[in-house]
């Protein structure tokens, strides 16, 4: 992101003011018939690591572009450090750190040399501003002279996470930072972000997996430009609201589409290796449901099927969410990354 140069502006939103860093009020945002946001709010504390979770599609990348200033609103409001995203976006663009979802570093530039670019656009440098980096930049520097487009994903990653801080941001908006690369480099990443938390680094960040959700002190679940709703991730699981039970039988698929034709079922899908199973009945108890799912499906011909409850996950409640919404169709997550 490039900075605009002008006269100084006020910075109304001083780090340690102990305000909202973000606040954001009933924004939409169309392109053509297609409804990106649907008059979104939520706010977003000083020092918080906040998450946007949501697949493909959500509206994660629209906001995450309406919030620095990279595009505009139709309709609503949104203020970042107490600056108009709209009005204010000069000096906005100074103050923030932007990792967008596709890698956008020069591919035939050196790690070093990115860095430095990148430095001096906000006119700074690499040594100056060492010390916000160097948790990063440890693991980038053994590959200093190698060319962007020939580092790993993991390291462009990481190296597109140096970028977006050398110039000292207040905060930080990272676009789906890990999503291609493999589950040791996100740990890693997630680890990296831990640390710029401890050092009082407001950051937002959207991802389409929902184990990552944890990480985060609180979350949004997004789908189809709406807010479905923010909460801690404890928060966002515990009102699940009703017994979670986990079925396993040999011939998975048979006894899903089984297990739907029974009377009292809420819902059923594949989780893994897994089937998640709710009842309709609210005021049976859980251990009558587990038996009586266990006799449907003994009955059925399933007499090697196990059922146990569960804890719901963050994905459980994504799921039981948008299944109200007619449109929606449950997908098959698959196996669940390690």
């Amino acid at each position: 992101m490039s900075a605009k140069s002008g006269p100084a502006e006020a910075r109304p939103h001083e780090p340690g003011s102990h305000g909202d860093a973000v606040r954001v009020e009933s924004i939409s945002k169309r392109f053509g018939p297609t409804v990106a946001l649907d008059k979104v709010s939520f706010a977003v504390e000083e020092g918080e690591l906040f998450g946007f979770i949501g697949p493909d599609g959500g509206g994660k990348t629209t906001l995450f572009r309406l919030l620095v200033s990279l595009l505009v609103p139709d309709t609503g409001r949104a203020t970042v450090l107490g600056l108009d995203v709209v009005k204010d976006y000069r000096a906005l663009r100074l103050r923030v750190g932007y990792m967008a979802g596709r890698f956008s570093l020069y591919p035939d530039l050196s790690v070093e040399e990115n860095l430095t670019f990148f430095a001096s656009v906000f006119g700074t440098t690499v040594q100056r501003e060492f010390e916000r980096i160097r948790p990063i930049y440890s693991q980038l520097e053994p590959f200093r002279d190698r060319r962007a487009a020939a580092l790993s994903g993991g390291m462009k990653q990481k190296l597109a996470l140096c970028c977006a801080l050398v110039h000292r941001p207040d905060i930080l908006f990272l676009d789906e930072p890990t999503t291609g690369v493999d589950a040791v480099s996100r740990r890693e990443f997630w680890d990296l972000l831990g640390v710029l938390k401890a050092g009082g680094l407001t950051t937002v960040v959207s991802t389409p997996y929902m184990d990552e959700a944890t990480r985060c002190d609180r979350i949004a679940l997004i789908h189809r430009g709406t807010l479905l709703g923010v909460d801690t991730p404890a928060g966002i699981t515990g009102a699940f609201g009703r017994p979670l039970l986990g079925v396993r039988a040999k011939d998975r698929y048979k006894a899903l589409l089984a297990l739907r034709t029974y009377e009292h079922a809420g819902s059923v899908y594949p989780f893994g290796d897994v089937m998640h199973y709710t009842d309709a009945r609210t005021d049976a108890p859980v251990d009558r449901i587990t038996s009586d799912v266990k006799a449907f499906l003994d009955a059925r011909g399933f007499a090697d099927a196990s059922v146990a409850r569960l804890t719901p996950t963050v994905e459980d409640s994504f799921i039981a969410r948008t299944a109200a919404d007619p449109g929606s169709r449950i997908p098959d997550p698959g196996p669940r990354p390690s």
